[in-house]
């Protein structure tokens, strides 16, 4: 017959059982968090070959930018006759003139079609092409995305294209550095998304698929400070080659299970950060 261990060893063992139980837990988060999900959460099956790439951009102060969240494939040429048939212009270099030009047409409420955006750099270099989109009457609102050449030949052998999409809300003061700017709206899926729609639905768009981005993010900051979130998907535009008119419904490539889970459940997360706004 055995018999209970003294009240003493009792009071013992419980704070050691606990610490085990709380290491346990910690254990188990670090693993979920920093190991298991973003192994399932990675997924490049429809472009491998930017499989190793950064995810974000830069600005010239080497703050950490925009995230990469819009993909094309294809010529140059093709980008930027598919980008003007979907009705975004090219932005203007940045120029004193052009400088001068956007600060007067905002403060006068004056349009802007091809108004300039500030440079920001990836792999070492600014944007190889811009884009804009009016929103109101002057360039203090507007939607507008980056591009940069990332792979001279994918998957398909094609040039691989990888963007920042964000939307202009309105001028103000930097967060980190003072310095006037604009200011981005936070969902930048949104623009993502834009852009994608409107690249489709001017007949130029073959086939559609997500890579992997910088991962779903809730508080992400942008070189001028601003708060963003996103699920972390680069939406990806197969161009049609030739700038052709493609008049079937672009092909919808499907993402494996665990990132379709993760897309549901963002969704709904995506309207409650919406909301709270």
């Amino acid at each position: 017959m055995t018999s209970e261990p003294p009240p003493t060893a009792r009071r013992r063992f419980a704070p050691r059982r606990l610490v085990a139980a709380i290491l346990l837990c910690l254990g188990a988060y670090l693993a979920l968090a920093y190991a298991l999900a973003p192994f399932l959460w990675k997924h490049f099956e429809h472009q491998r070959a930017i499989a190793n790439l950064a995810m974000t951009t830069f600005t010239a102060l080497g703050i950490p930018g925009d995230a990469l969240n819009v993909g094309l494939e294809g010529s140059q040429e093709d980008v930027l006759c598919s980008m003007n048939a979907a009705g975004w212009s090219p932005a203007d270099p940045v120029t004193l003139k052009s400088s001068l030009k956007i600060v007067s047409n905002v403060l006068l409420d004056r349009a802007y079609a091809q108004a300039p955006v500030s440079d920001l750099f990836y792999q070492g270099r600014r944007e190889d092409l811009a884009f804009e989109k009016a929103s109101g009457k002057s360039p203090d609102t507007r939607h507008h995305v980056r591009f940069w050449m990332a792979v001279e030949a994918g998957d398909n052998g094609e040039p691989v294209w990888l963007g920042a999409a964000t939307f202009d809300k309105g001028v103000g003061i930097s967060h980190y550095t003072g310095q006037i700017t604009h200011h981005v709206a936070p969902d930048i899926d949104a623009e993502r998304d834009l852009v994608a729609s409107d690249l489709a639905a001017a007949d130029k768009v073959e086939d559609i698929y997500e890579t992997s981005g910088i991962g779903p993010t809730l508080n992400g900051r942008n070189g001028g400070g601003d708060p963003y979130f996103t699920d972390g998907e680069i939406l990806f535009s197969r161009l049609a080659k030739g700038c052709q008119a493609h008049f079937i419904e672009p092909v919808v490539m499907a993402n494996p299970p665990a990132i379709h889970a993760k897309n549901r459940l963002w969704r709904w997360m995506r309207g409650v950060l919406a909301n709270s706004e």
